[in-house]
C-alpha cells in the first residue's frame, strides 16, 4: 500500500510551466501552491537550463519585490534547483516546433527530454496542444482532481 504522499507513476517526473511556479510562490494557498507541494513531496520537478533559466529570470522581477523577499526567493531557486531532474534536450527534441509561441517549446522539450507524463501549466497555447502523445497537459486544478481521483482508487 502507498503512503499518502506518494503519486501515481505518471507525477514521478513533472514539468511545471514557470507561470505555475510563480502562482504558487504568490499563493501559497492556491491549487498551483498545493500541486507543486505534493510533487516536491513525491515527485521530481523537471527543469532544463533554458526552463530554470525563465524561472530564474521572472522571478526576479521587480513587480514582485512586494510580494517576495530576496530570501524567499533565493531558497526557491535553490530548492528547486538541488532537488530537480535536471534534463538536457537531444538537439532532435529542441529542434521541434510544438506551440504557436516558441518560448513555449522548451518545456514540452523538457519533458520530451525526461520522458515525463505531465507537464502542468496555465498557459492556453500549451494547453490547446493536449494531449501530445502520452505527454498529458494539464492545468494544477486539473492535475489535483486527477491525482484526487488516483487516491480514491488507491485506497
Amino acid at each position: 500500500m502507498k503512503a499518502e504522499g506518494d503519486l501515481p507513476p505518471e507525477y514521478a517526473r513533472v514539468v511545471v510551466d514557470t507561470n505555475v511556479l510563480l502562482s504558487a510562490a504568490l499563493a501559497p494557498r492556491s491549487a498551483p501552491a498545493a500541486l507543486v507541494d505534493r510533487v516536491l513531496l513525491a515527485g521530481r520537478l523537471v527543469f532544463s537550463q533554458t526552463t530554470f533559466a525563465e524561472f530564474e529570470t521572472r522571478i526576479w522581477k521587480p513587480k514582485f519585490d512586494r510580494h517576495l523577499s530576496v530570501e524567499i526567493r533565493r531558497r526557491l531557486l535553490r530548492d528547486f534547483n538541488a532537488s530537480a531532474l535536471w534534463v538536457e534536450p537531444t538537439h532532435e527534441v529542441a529542434s521541434q516546433a510544438f506551440s504557436r509561441d516558441r518560448s513555449d517549446d522548451p518545456f514540452i522539450h523538457a519533458a520530451l527530454a525526461a520522458d515525463a507524463r505531465r507537464l502542468i501549466t496555465g498557459d492556453d497555447d500549451l494547453l490547446r496542444l493536449h494531449p501530445l502523445g502520452e505527454l498529458q497537459i494539464l492545468t494544477p486544478r486539473a492535475a489535483l482532481d486527477e491525482l484526487g481521483r488516483s487516491s480514491e482508487e488507491r485506497g
